[in-house]
């Protein structure tokens, strides 16, 4: 353990587990075996709202939430930020300044570049890349052995912050199992990338991208299928 760390009450933290400097650890936090915490991490950490946050016109929003958990050989980046109510299964990779909001679920050996953002309640699967300065807007769902390049933003709200009802309305994008979507590249809410599409670099997404195609363009529109050696099926190990 570095110097200047703060852990708190009833923490749990497995075996080999090496803490950088100026970590913290917020209360109940559970760390498993092997894990890596680099300098001015923290896990654990309660989200503040502010008064005007869209969270408060949301309705039957649940206060409590289950403390932080860090799977075993998880390594997480310098200055990187776990919100409580999250969780990482084993083998993940949290890169420096990358931030995961409250109640996500990241799956085995995933990787979330720098400077990413999760936002809260969304589920990513196993054996993902999500590379550096991607935003994964709320409520979205990946599936596993999804690719998600630099840059690519993801929107929830076809409102566009406007009138209190977009939050009836609001809905999170949804990227399948080997969905692919190429750098800078925005999707619009509620879109889904089906099994094995592709979303072109600087595309953007206003139709839901069928199963094992390319789509390209602003709006994106069918290109052409994904070649067969790049289907996910051949590049499995």
């Amino acid at each position: 353990m570095g110097s200047y760390c703060v852990i708190g009450e009833d923490v749990s933290i497995g075996e080999n587990v090496v803490i950088g400097n100026g970590v913290i650890i917020h209360n109940d936090s559970v760390i498993g075996d092997n894990v890596i915490i680099q300098d001015n991490a923290v896990i654990g950490k309660f989200p503040v709202k502010a008064k005007n946050s869209v969270k408060n016109l949301m309705k039957g929003e649940d206060l409590y939430l289950e403390p932080s958990i860090i799977g075993d050989s998880c390594i997480i980046g310098t200055s990187a930020i776990v919100y409580r109510g999250s969780t990482l299964d084993r083998d993940c990779y949290l890169a420096d300044q990358t931030a995961v909001r409250e109640k996500v679920s990241i799956g085995e050996r995933t990787i979330i570049g720098r400077g990413v953002l999760v936002e809260n309640d969304c589920i990513i699967g196993k054996m993902c890349k999500i590379e550096a300065d991607a935003y994964i807007t709320a409520h979205s769902q990946i599936g596993d052995y999804a690719f998600i390049a630099p840059g690519v933003v993801t929107t929830n709200d076809n409102f566009v912050g406007r009138t209190k009802d977009r939050v009836k309305h609001m809905k999170g994008v949804t990227v399948k199992t080997g969905g692919r979507v190429g750098a800078n590249a925005t999707i619009l809410p509620g879109k889904i990338i089906e099994e094995d599409a592709l979303v072109a670099a600087g595309s953007v997404v206003t139709k839901n991208a069928n199963k094992g195609i390319i789509v390209k363009g602003n709006p994106a529109k069918f290109y052409r299928k994904v070649p067969e050696e790049q289907l996910l099926k051949n590049n499995l190990e």
